[in-house]
This record gives C-alpha cells, sequence and structure tokens, in this order.
C-alpha cells in the first residue's frame, strides 16, 4: 500500500497569467509522476482550488487533470481548505465528487465523523478548514465513528506547538485536540514542509504543492509532496518546473541611475522566474526607476517572468516619521507630516483619508478577484470625482 499526500495547491491563485497557468502545470506533473509512481490512493487535505467559486476554465481544466487517476482506478480524497470551504455550501469540490472525480471525506452520521474506507483496506476522515481557522472550536466536541486497520485523518488546520517562525499569530489548535487512534495525520493550511512523531504514527505538512507568494517563490522555490507507504516511509517528492532566480538589493543612499544600471546588469536569467526584492532609503524618487525598460531587458535576456517587490524601498524624502505621545491620531499626524510633497490638484486632507478607508476592505468572501479589482476600482474613482 503506498499513498500520496499533498495539499495547498491553490489552482488559480496568482494573479500573473503565466504563473496561474505555471501552477497548473505543476499540478498535472504531479499527477503524473503518482500514476508513474504506481500510487494507491491521494490526499489532498484542503485547498485545492484558492476559492471555492473559481472560473470554470480551471474547474474543467481541473477536472480533466484528475481524471487521468480516475481512469487508472485510483482515488483521490479531499478536505475543502480554508480557501475552497464556503459557509453556504456552495463548493466546487461537490461538482468534482458528483463526476467522480474525488470523495470528500468529511462525512457525519450521528453527530461521528464517517471513516471512509479505500479499496485497500485503509479507513480515511477528516475535517475542514475554515476562514481564521474558526474549524478549531469544532474539535472540542469531535466524536469519529469506530474502525480497526490503518487508519488516516486529513486536517487543515495549524497545530499550535508545531508553528514556524514567524506564524505566531496564527490561530491554531493544541496537538491534544486531534482524534487519537490514527495512523498518519494528513496536514494543510500551514505552506512549510514539516513530519513528526506522533502517538503511533505520524504528523505531516507537505506544504504548498507550488508556491503561493513572492516570499515562497524566495524561500521554497518550488514545492512538491509526499508518498508514504504502510510502514510510514517517507519520500518527498520536488516538483519544480521552473527555476527561480532571487535577487536582493539595498539600494540605502543611492541614485536612480545606480539602481537602474544595477538592475540592468542582472544575467543569467534564460526560462527563470526572477525575484528582485528592492530595500534602503534612495536618494531621489522610487516613482522615477525605469522599472518597465529594466523589465524589457531581462525579458530580452531570456527570464521567463520578472517579479518586484519594493515595500521596503524608500524615497529620502519619505523617510519614516517618528511620532511621540500617543497614538490615537497617527495616521492623522502621518498625512500631516507629508501633505503637499506630491504636487496635485486635489484637496489631500480630504483625499487621503478616503482612499485608505477604501483599501483597508478586504475581499468579501467568495468575491472572485476580478470582481474585487472591479468594485475597488470603482470606489476609488468615485472618491476623485467627487474631491
Amino acid at each position: 500500500m503506498k499513498f500520496a499526500h499533498l495539499a495547498d495547491c491553490h489552482i488559480g491563485g496568482w494573479r500573473e497569467d503565466k504563473l496561474k497557468e505555471l501552477g497548473i502545470k505543476v499540478f498535472e506533473r504531479t499527477i503524473d509522476i503518482i500514476i508513474e509512481r504506481n500510487v494507491g490512493f491521494v490526499l489532498i487535505s484542503g485547498d485545492l482550488f484558492d476559492t471555492a467559486l473559481p472560473s470554470i476554465d480551471l474547474i474543467k481544466e481541473t477536472a480533466r487533470i484528475l481524471d487521468k487517476l480516475r481512469k487508472k482506478n485510483i482515488s483521490v480524497y479531499v478536505i475543502p481548505g480554508s480557501h475552497d470551504y464556503s459557509a453556504s455550501g456552495k463548493t466546487m469540490l461537490d461538482v468534482l465528487e458528483k463526476a467522480g472525480l474525488v470523495r470528500n471525506v468529511v462525512r457525519f452520521k450521528d453527530g461521528k465523523l464517517r471513516l471512509t474506507e479505500d479499496k485497500t483496506g485503509v479507513k480515511i476522515t477528516g475535517l475542514y478548514g475554515k476562514k481564521g481557522g474558526l474549524e478549531k472550536e469544532e474539535y472540542g466536541d469531535l466524536k469519529v465513528e469506530e474502525g480497526n486497520g490503518f487508519k488516516i485523518f486529513m486536517f487543515h488546520t495549524a497545530i499550535t506547538e508545531f508553528k514556524p517562525d514567524g506564524m505566531d499569530k496564527m490561530s491554531s489548535l493544541g496537538s491534544n485536540k486531534l482524534p487519537g487512534g490514527f495512523n498518519y495525520y494528513a496536514g494543510g493550511h500551514v505552506h512549510y514542509i514539516f513530519e513528526k512523531e506522533f502517538g503511533n504514527g505520524k504528523l505531516v505538512f507537505p506544504g504548498a504543492l507550488f508556491p503561493n507568494n513572492f516570499k515562497e517563490l524566495e524561500e521554497f522555490r518550488c514545492g512538491g509532496f509526499y508518498i508514504v507507504n504502510e510502514k510510514l516511509e517517507m519520500e518527498y517528492v520536488k516538483v519544480n518546473l521552473k527555476e527561480v532566480k532571487s535577487l536582493k538589493f539595498d539600494f540605502s543612499d543611492k541614485k536612480v541611475e545606480d539602481v537602474e544600471r544595477e538592475l540592468r546588469g542582472i544575467d543569467d536569467v534564460k526560462d527563470k522566474i526572477v525575484t528582485l526584492r528592492l530595500e534602503g532609503i534612495l536618494e531621489g524618487r522610487v516613482s522615477e526607476i525605469k522599472f518597465k525598460k529594466i523589465f524589457e531587458d531581462l525579458y530580452e535576456k531570456g527570464a521567463f517572468l520578472v517579479l518586484r517587490n519594493t515595500n521596503k524601498l524608500k524615497s529620502r524624502e519619505f523617510e519614516e516619521v517618528e511620532i511621540d505621545g500617543d497614538v490615537e491620531n497617527v495616521e492623522e499626524r502621518v498625512i500631516e507630516e507629508h501633505i503637499g510633497k506630491i504636487k496635485i490638484n486635489l484637496d489631500e486632507k480630504k483625499l487621503i483619508p478616503e482612499l485608505m478607508n477604501i483599501f483597508e476592505k478586504g475581499k468579501e468572501e467568495g468575491e472572485k478577484n476580478i470582481d474585487f479589482e472591479d468594485r475597488l476600482f470603482k470606489n476609488v474613482m468615485k472618491v476623485f470625482d467627487e474631491t
């Protein structure tokens, strides 16, 4: 008996078309490897999709890939994750299940989680993940149907004792809340690669199948999944279709022309994803850097995709403001400090707070990226029209 454990595929999650397409290709390559390795069944521990209502094109492509497993009689067991779970009950996992492509193992009967038995005799169950970690409240009274043999529990929740550095504030569940008696605890949600002896078995997070953001591209370069046998012997399989070249620059006290010269000197980028993290306090304005031309040069050198992060790159004239005393009116005082530094023919005192109010509101549940961006754009334009 041998099974594959993957999680956090987040199909459709990237805004960039090339990365969205690459995410699908990574998923397909993963399925091909699973078939090549004669795996008995597959576990997907949440967030197959990045949203509960992905586009029709993404659903069709995902279904086509999963059908490869169905034709080989390899069962796929899933749980909804915090992204593809919906409180309304509307999720595309149901569509895939009705098509005979996956089996959702979150099934209750008489107040107990039922065990789903695979043709290998392995028994599987699990609990969904919810936004904000709200699923952890359901573990307190969780009861599971009894059963013998090799058993797997799937979950999509951070475990308090095993959270990686930097995730201290992430909502989590104490490991003592997990139901006992299972041989394998198949985790998802936390994007890191982790395995640990737990009870009489193992607790495992395979990480994201494909990096989900700029930081993950820098840190992991690629994703992967586990192949596990009945002896709990484990192999982590990387799925790397594009090399990532991550570069970090400190441009403190540099002029715009110095920045452009350094960035144009980047080489060895052919067919690679290039990430540029730019930091420091610049002698000049960030807006004056000709990023479009720099990117064009990198693409001429054969780069697959170029991404930049300039969150910590600032102009000296916009250096951080030190504020003494209480912080009740920090925003107002920062606005006062910088007002007038950019010449525009609008009432900045009215404009800036209204724009801040718009941008602090995130996506609504189930709202697609394109609809969120359209709503944001319309609200911003309305403010400009009224100012």
